[in-house]
């Protein structure tokens, strides 16, 4: 088996689905009325016979739609990370400018990571640049 997906619930699964596929450079690879999908720009859409292959896909993001807004902290969050190369502040401002939002989880003000959430409060942290 392989690690397939993430299936984050949500009320407007299509704007988070295209919010999040900015965010990643990825693509909407599947949406239904109650769903969405999204990959990496560079996975395969194809059918693989191969199980190498198909072990070294990499995992996508479902958006499902759920009726009950968020009201607690995420159990589980994604860790996005810059690279040494790129501008981590201005990383966090595009995401700002886009509708993310600071949050404070008990954190405290020494940590290498910010926390942020997505339009729908979903939280993720933005972790220091790093090459690996």
């Amino acid at each position: 088996m392989r690690w397939y997906s993430v299936v984050v619930d949500c009320n407007d699964f299509a704007a988070q689905a295209r919010w999040w596929a900015e965010t990643l450079d990825y693509f909407v690879v599947f949406e239904s009325e109650d769903e969405a999908a999204i990959i990496p720009r560079w996975a395969s859409v194809e059918p693989m016979e191969d199980l190498e292959a198909f072990r070294k896909q990499p995992q996508g993001l479902v958006f499902v739609k759920v009726p009950e807004g968020k009201t607690v902290k995420n159990r589980l969050h994604i860790d996005l990370a810059p690279h040494t190369s790129e501008d981590r502040d201005a990383e966090i401002a595009r995401l700002l400018e886009r509708g993310a939002t600071r949050v404070d989880v008990g954190q405290g003000s020494d940590v290498s990571w910010t926390v942020l959430a997505d339009p729908e409060g979903n939280e993720f942290c933005v972790l220091s640049a790093r090459n690996l």
